[in-house]
């Protein structure tokens, strides 16, 4: 998605049950904002180091795309514009792939522009690992479950949310239940995911596909056949769904929250989650995690809009307004979104990923996944 910057104009389901231990658009009615383009590569205005008295109202957030509404109606949308209401703080938004936030975050370490990062994992700890995040317990994280936030107090899931596929429901009247079924010929040039290492989605892939085959050498053989039919690299997820509605190409990658509210502007839209060869269909928990940059040029307004995002009155909206699972346990869903997302996860095994091995390898699955495809 073409990254942006803005001035600002969910209740969740009951958690699915955790396996083992072995990684968009919203619903309410149009809000309200100021909008205007922002390469991802270039330089932001009015938001670099050394605030003045005429700038301190602002906080600065990059983050991985799928939170913000298309029209405006997104659960960022409601949550910034209502924060700017209460605050008088203007929120600047930058978005981007899941790494590539946090790449842009590393280059300007020597003179950091950002404030609050919210990416999925392993992004956000790899964020963590890189020194870019400042130790900060919003109000409201002792209600995020152990398992949702870092043990160091650098990072806490605003909004969770679960891995999947999307797949053309007018093309394929059924959805595909197997990764096998991907390989077949009618998905010549009509299947794509996003690239592994710059989008969290792409790197789920991997992440799913190391589970469900047993290993990354399984995985790569597998992610090597499926080549023959992938379209190419995108280094964004937001990008493809569209796609698959118009019948461009008739699988993609994506996840829960972002898919899932997406359907409400395009009806072509299925959810669904590959299984092994004569397994069960499976996902893992890939929610959106913030944390405070460190060095930020308004860490205090930083600090209390990450305060503002786990609120109860905000949690209540993520499943309402954002398509998407609350990050807090306390905060309990019984809305239509609430019930139709969970639904969706119905009979579908949910894992817990090692997160701890994929930070510390993550560069080794993603070369594997080069070498395999050719990429």
């Amino acid at each position: 998605m073409t990254p942006k910057e803005i001035s600002p104009a969910m209740s969740s389901v009951p958690r699915v049950s955790r396996v083992s231990r072995a990684p968009r658009r919203a619903l309410s009615a149009p809000i309200a904002v100021l909008a205007s383009a922002l390469v991802l590569g270039g330089a932001l205005t009015a938001c670099g180091g050394g605030s003045s008295a005429s700038d301190a109202k602002e906080v600065t957030v990059y983050s991985a795309d799928g939170l913000k509404g298309e029209n405006g109606d997104g659960w960022y949308d409601r949550v910034f514009k209502d924060f700017e209401k209460q605050t008088g703080i203007k929120v600047r938004y930058v978005e981007g792939g899941s790494g590539e936030v946090v790449q842009r975050a590393v280059r300007e370490k020597s003179n950091t522009q950002a404030d609050v990062l919210v990416t999925l994992p392993p992004f956000i700890q790899q964020a963590g690992a890189k020194g870019l995040l400042e130790k900060y317990t919003p109000k409201g994280a002792n209600k995020v479950a152990a398992a949702d936030k870092s043990t160091d107090g650098t990072w806490t899931s605003v909004v969770n949310n679960y891995f999947g596929f999307v797949y053309n429901r007018q093309q394929l009247k059924t959805a595909p239940t197997t990764w096998d079924e991907l390989l077949d010929a009618k998905y010549k040039n009509k299947l794509q995911y996003s690239t592994p290492g710059v989008a969290g989605d792409g790197t789920a892939v991997v992440i799913k596909a190391m589970h469900d085959f047993g290993g990354k050498d399984q995985a790569m053989e597998y992610l090597k056949k499926l080549q023959a039919n992938n379209v190419g690299p995108s280094s964004s997820t937001g990008k493809l769904a569209p796609k698959v509605d118009k019948g461009e190409i008739l699988v993609a990658n994506g996840d829960v929250q972002m898919n899932f509210a997406q359907t409400k502007s395009m009806p072509n839209l299925g959810i669904w989650f590959p299984a092994a060869q004569g397994g069960r269909a499976t996902t893992f928990a890939l929610p959106y995690a913030g944390g405070l940059v460190k060095g930020g040029p308004h860490s205090e307004n930083g600090r209390k809009l990450l305060d503002f995002m786990l609120g109860e009155e905000a949690q209540k909206q993520v499943s309402s307004i954002g398509g998407g699972f609350a990050a807090r346990t306390d905060v309990k869903a019984d809305d239509a979104n609430a019930r139709a997302l969970s639904r969706i996860l119905q009979n579908v095994e949910v894992f817990q990923p090692d997160w701890a091995d994929i930070d510390t390898n993550l560069d080794t699955y993603v070369q594997a996944w080069q070498e395999a495809t050719g990429s």
